[in-house]
């Protein structure tokens, strides 16, 4: 009845878009009512069933899909792409696959708590083609988390066919593959729905395992209103609609003289008055007021860290010392930080990071993974909506690219959307200078830095990085950590042993002159203060920028009006570099006090090459002081 409404109100311009379960309610209302209240379900866009059997009240649904702050996402999304902790929702976004890995997050925090609690994830036959569906249950098999997957193979992925999408029988079969138990179920039939997830929840919860459903169903209205179904031949549709679930769970409950007319008029009637009173409720309600302001402070969840003070003794160590040291330091702090990445524990990392932290804090919190990034940070994300901290460590920050999707469209966006925080930091091992190749020195902090709802952190010293890791960890927000490699073993400071963090958005002045400002971060830090050291007549401002998002505006402003000239290092190259939109922010706030061009200085425009005399040509770093002497002499 409410979708009859909606598909009302969307013919009338009063919603924007509607994705129907006309045809398949049966599988969205027995999954929901099979799993306990405080058990996490993650819909898809077609499935209200879930949302009106966890008694969501309908004023809310409907104020959501009209965009109206009584909603859950303060008109910022639409129909069903949101999340409610207080009814254990997870809402899914457009690309579908994530959602499966989210899955698997909050099933792990439900085990490593020793919790008895099943969670269960929706997606289409046609999500099941995608790479995330294979890595989501590839994850879950191999560390043995309950989830249920339900799959709802509704026989068209907008217009495409089954038959054109996988070449098997069944995608419950797909199941085999991982070593997992599959099923597959009538989606039409509501009592064989209900009946069989209880049995399966009901014994997953004794025995932790996850578990792939395959519901065979049908879709009776389009992939969304505006795609019709034309694509689809009517003996199929005529056939269909003779399995229609709501219309034969009537018949059935007639039959058994269990439903009459009359308590089906009364069920109607006394639905028909709570959907209109509550569309009413929501029809009245004021529409969203813009305010710009409350929308750049709803990016990221509000943090105030509480910075500590290094105290007691220091000693002169390695930035990869600092980042291993201020990562066990936050463990220990954190019981319920969770670190994962390819061969972090008993082989301790490529770098040997975490080497010793398996025995200090056991398998469940020092978690090897398959390689499937993007699974990983989405079951990172789990992790945080399940009241989790997680650490994901990318063997080379050139990897994340296959994790790209869900950092930058789930982590990003979740606190803007929802309000929920996404608890995650992603280390980064970065950069060139080690002749690792294209696929193994890149410096693509730029990737992050035009991605709202991301913070990018980029030490140069083993004090920083130690500090400013505790506060990555600290913050609720999602962290992108670059992490130098070349940086790791060359670089020694005093850095103190005790806990201590450092606060974001503070850059650091290394050396101060009246000359020039001198702007920079991460290896361009060192290759700076290597041409100040050989031009001890340069008298420059250099400034480390420790974080790139959040910026320390007022820093570089003040210094550029002290000094009229700027110099931005940077080892990325040069087009869409961080170094572009810093020339900008001068050249805007700092016009008149500039006594000649904003000068860039980067690496060439190609990818990193190998071998030794290519990569040194390739290098900013060989650019830089004739850079520098030329502004001087402007």
């Amino acid at each position: 009845m409410i979708e009859e409404k909606m598909l009302i109100l969307l013919r009338q311009g009063k919603i924007s878009k509607w994705f129907s379960g006309i045809g398949q309610e049966a599988i969205a209302v027995g999954v929901t009512l099979a799993l306990e209240q405080d058990e996490y379900i993650l819909p898809m866009h077609r499935n209200l069933g879930v949302f009106t059997s966890r008694e969501i009240p309908l004023y809310r649904l409907f104020s959501q899909w009209q965009g109206k702050a009584n909603g859950f996402t303060k008109g910022r999304d639409r129909s069903f792409h949101f999340g409610t902790q207080e009814y254990r929702i997870v809402g899914m976004i457009s690309h579908l696959g994530p959602q499966l890995g989210i899955a698997d997050g909050i099933a792990l925090a439900h085990r490593l708590r020793n919790e008895s609690k099943v969670c269960a994830v929706f997606t289409g036959e046609g999500g099941s083609s995608e790479g995330d569906f294979h890595e989501a249950l590839n994850v879950a098999s191999v560390w043995k988390l309950p989830v249920l997957f339900c799959v709802e193979n509704n026989g068209y992925g907008l217009s495409t066919p089954t038959s054109e999408q996988f070449n098997c029988e069944n995608i419950a079969d797909k199941g085999i593959g991982y070593g997992m138990e599959s099923h597959i179920i009538d989606g039409n039939n509501i009592l064989e729905v209900y009946t069989k997830i209880t049995e399966l929840t009901k014994s997953m919860r004794e025995n932790p395992r996850p578990v792939l459903v395959e519901f065979k169903t049908f879709r009776m209205r389009g992939h969304e209103e505006a795609s019709g179904t034309k694509y689809v031949p009517q003996d199929l549709m005529d056939a269909w609609s003779l399995k229609d679930p709501l219309e034969n769970f009537k018949q059935y409950l007639e039959k058994n003289k269990i439903l009459d007319s009359k308590i089906d008029n009364e069920f109607k009637a006394s639905i028909a008055e709570e959907i209109n009173s509550h569309l009413q409720q929501a029809f009245d309600e004021e529409q969203i007021v813009v305010n710009e302001q409350t929308e750049l402070n709803d990016v990221f969840k509000a943090f105030t860290p509480e910075i500590v003070s290094p105290t007691g003794a220091s000693k002169s160590i390695r930035l990869i010392d600092a980042v291993s040291e201020g990562l066990r330091q936050s463990m220990e702090k954190y019981d319920n930080l969770v670190i994962m990445g390819q061969d972090v524990a008993e082989y301790g990392g490529v770098f040997k990071i975490t080497d010793g932290f398996l025995a200090q804090f056991g398998k469940g919190r020092v978690r090897n993974t398959p390689i499937c990034e993007s699974a990983i940070v989405s079951a990172a994300y789990g992790l945080s909506v399940n009241k989790m901290k997680a650490v994901v460590e990318m063997q080379f920050a050139d990897f994340v690219s296959t994790g790209f999707n869900p950092i930058v469209n789930l982590l990003a966006k979740s606190h803007y959307r929802w309000n929920e925080p996404a608890d995650v930091v992603v280390r980064m091992p970065c950069g060139a200078g080690v002749a690792a190749g294209p696929f193994h020195s890149q410096t693509n902090e730029a990737w992050f830095t035009k991605t709202p709802g991301l913070k990018v952190v980029y030490p140069a010293f083993p004090a920083d990085a130690k500090g400013l890791l505790a506060t990555a960890i600290d913050d609720p927000n999602p962290v992108l950590f670059f992490e130098h490699k070349a940086l790791y073993r060359s670089v020694y400071q005093e850095v103190p042993e005790n806990y201590y963090s450092i606060p974001f958005g503070k850059a650091s002045l290394i050396e101060e002159g009246q000359a020039i400002t001198i702007i920079s971060y991460g290896a361009g830090v060192h290759w700076a203060l290597e041409v100040l050291k050989n031009n001890p007549d340069i008298s420059a401002d250099l400034i480390d920028l420790r974080t790139l998002q959040p910026l320390d505006k007022a820093a570089i402003f003040s210094s550029v009006k002290k000094t009229g000239r700027a110099i931005i290092l940077q080892e990325d190259s040069l087009f869409g570099g961080i170094a572009s939109d810093i020339s900008a922010l001068i050249s805007e706030h700092c016009f008149s006090y500039l006594d000649a061009p904003v000068q860039r200085v980067a690496s060439l425009e190609t990818p990193i090459p190998f071998i030794g005399q290519l990569e040194q040509q390739y290098l900013a770093k060989n650019k830089f002081e004739e850079s520098l002497k030329q502004l001087l002499a402007y």
